[in-house]
């Protein structure tokens, strides 16, 4: 399958803090693109830029070469793709959907079935790197479906991130995000814990953080969000509701493998304390709100 050339049409769903600077890049790049989103005023700055606003999920589909899908939850991910009026239904034929949302292997494999039934062709491919990655076009991608849907959209996923690999068949993309999100749950434990720490301590953060974040203990959450937790900074790059969200998934397909993820619900515990705080639209590093205020 050809690659797709800058006559394709994309259509761009969900317009949020890491959607809006995706689909950015797209229009940036001189592609034409259609936008639908829950809330059009969150649009707005894409409007500005050229791109077409649609009333519904049906009336972009039908006019899109590609469709890319950026939403909350699994319930809204197979509600657009597999609703009444959602894109299986209603895209056009030949046409390539992919979902960057983070949601469920499974759900991403029933999508690729009934795409597939349909003569579309489906890709789940979930992201990693935030707010920051989005903004600058870094975002690593993981993708799943049949590599020659792969090679055709990789020219428009190129525009949103730079490490782009296919892991597999399709539910690999979303599996890998599992890991990914596995990994980041308890090293965002370990961050606040150690921000935590220091305070106590009585160090310098800043100086904490300059030492530890050069050595074995680096990672981009200590890099990126610690930062930001220093700062007393805690809107969201990636919302907590959105993390359990993916922990929740996490957790459900490791228990169906049979496998202990102890760190991962130690985390999601966490997490869901701070929930039940009022803290499930502040960011991921609002954690540490729970070591110095518990």
């Amino acid at each position: 399958m050809a690659a797709l050339d800058k006559n394709a049409v994309i259509g761009f769903i969900g317009i949020g803090v890491m959607g809006k600077s995706m689909a950015k890049h797209i229009a940036k790049a001189g592609y034409q693109v259609l936008v639908y989103t829950r809330t059009k005023s969150k649009a707005e700055e894409l409007l500005e830029m050229g791109a077409k606003w649609k009333d519904t999920v049906a009336d972009l589909a039908r006019e899109s070469d590609v469709v890319i899908t950026m939403i909350g939850f699994p319930k809204d991910v197979e509600e657009v793709y597999l609703g009444e009026g959602g894109l299986v239904q209603n895209a056009k034929p030949g046409a390539y959907l992919i979902d960057m949302t983070t949601s469920s292997p499974l759900l991403a494999q029933k999508i690729a079935r009934e795409a597939a039934a349909k003569g579309l062709h489906a890709l789940d491919a979930p992201v990693s790197g935030g707010d920051i990655g989005a903004r600058e076009g870094t975002l690593t991608i993981m993708v799943g479906g049949e590599p020659e849907d792969f090679e055709a959209v990789k020219p428009i996923l190129s525009l949103m991130g730079k490490n782009i690999i296919l892991q597999g068949k399709a539910g690999a993309g979303q599996h890998t995000k599992m890991c990914n999100q596995i990994a980041i749950a308890s090293n965002m434990m370990g961050v606040c814990e150690a921000l935590a720490y220091a305070k106590k301590a009585g160090l310098d953060p800043e100086k904490v953080l300059q030492s530890i974040g050069a050595g074995a203990a680096g990672s981009w959450s200590l890099t990126n969000l610690g930062p930001r937790i220093m700062a007393g900074n805690f809107a969201p790059g990636f919302y907590i509701k959105h993390f359990i969200k993916d922990m929740t998934i996490a957790l459900e397909c490791a228990k169906e493998m049979g496998l202990e993820a102890p760190g991962l619900a130690q985390a999601k515990k966490l997490y869901d304390e701070l929930a039940a705080r009022g803290e499930g639209d502040s960011g991921t590093q609002a954690l540490y709100k729970w070591y110095v205020n518990s």
